[in-house]
């Protein structure tokens, strides 16, 4: 399918709103519904998630993008497990937010197997086929096709954590050979990317501390084969503000592009760099 065909094929589903209203306040991403009967894109700039799960030519060819922008960004060599490490991110980070923020807007989880996502990753766009998805006995979708009615909030964040694994595990096998970590560093990247990918979007929605508290009910630190918890805590800013932050479970490894330079996030960020980061300067 090229992607003039995508565009008017669009179709309204239990999760388009949400879709919809992460487009608004993040507009570098655009997550489109495919209508019944559409094929995911595998053309014209887009990679399908099975294709990367595979480790072959698709992935070569996701990773070479990364490997060209690190070496015009930064004008060396990168290791090929930064490379790798940097291509994840670039999928996962966007691909988590198909499920967390259907389920942080609107209660409703969407089942999103890897042969049901394609990624066009230049223009910030994400195909998905959603067949199933979970909700609360009160929601109006309830009564929709593909509904899939659950208790209560706990059950509902059991759904949220078994559609990000269901996707991502086959994803991160795909990555794991090329990225030398083992399976519980490659979990820890994921804990990462849910936790920070909604962090930051409920940051423009205006309810942070919202999705602060949603986080670390979702992620408490014990549901297999998620890593560590959410991670969050705070700092006082030199007026005694109060500033949100948490400890990353995983390292990126930019620090072996740029030593001086590391994430505010990461655990090689001491809390005085945080503090001074995170302060506005006007």
């Amino acid at each position: 399918m090229t992607l003039p065909a995508l565009l008017p094929g669009t179709t309204a589903s239990a999760v388009s709103g949400a879709y919809a209203r992460l487009a608004e306040v993040f507009p570098g991403l655009r997550a489109d519904v495919l209508p019944d009967g559409a094929e995911v894109p595998g053309d014209a700039g887009w990679v399908r998630a099975d294709e990367l799960a595979a480790g072959g030519a698709a992935l070569d060819t996701f990773l070479a993008r990364d490997h060209a922008q690190m070496v015009r960004d930064y004008g060396q060599q990168p290791r090929p497990d930064v490379v790798a490490g940097f291509g994840l991110h670039r999928y996962a980070w966007p691909v988590c937010l198909l499920v967390t923020v259907p389920w942080f807007l609107h209660r409703r989880v969407p089942r999103i197997p890897v042969e049901d996502v394609a990624f066009q990753r230049a223009l910030g766009r994400m195909a998905v086929r959603v067949g199933e998805f979970a909700c609360l006995p009160d929601d109006p979708a309830a009564g929709l096709p593909g509904a899939r009615v659950v208790p209560d909030e706990a059950a509902l964040r059991a759904e949220v954590l078994a559609a990000v694994a269901d996707h991502m595990g086959p994803v991160l096998g795909g990555f794991r050979p090329r990225m030398r970590r083992g399976r519980r560093a490659m979990w820890g990247m994921a804990t990462d990317e849910v936790v920070e990918g909604l962090w930051y979007v409920a940051h423009l929605l205006g309810e942070e501390r919202r999705a602060m508290a949603e986080l670390e009910a979702l992620l408490p630190g014990t549901t297999e084969p998620y890593v560590g918890t959410a991670g969050f805590r705070e700092l006082t800013g030199p007026n005694g503000e109060s500033l949100p932050t948490r400890d990353r479970v995983s390292c990126c490894l930019f620090y072996t592009l740029r030593p001086d330079d590391t994430c505010v996030t990461c655990p090689r960020t001491c809390d005085a760099d945080r503090v001074r980061k995170l302060t506005p300067t006007h």
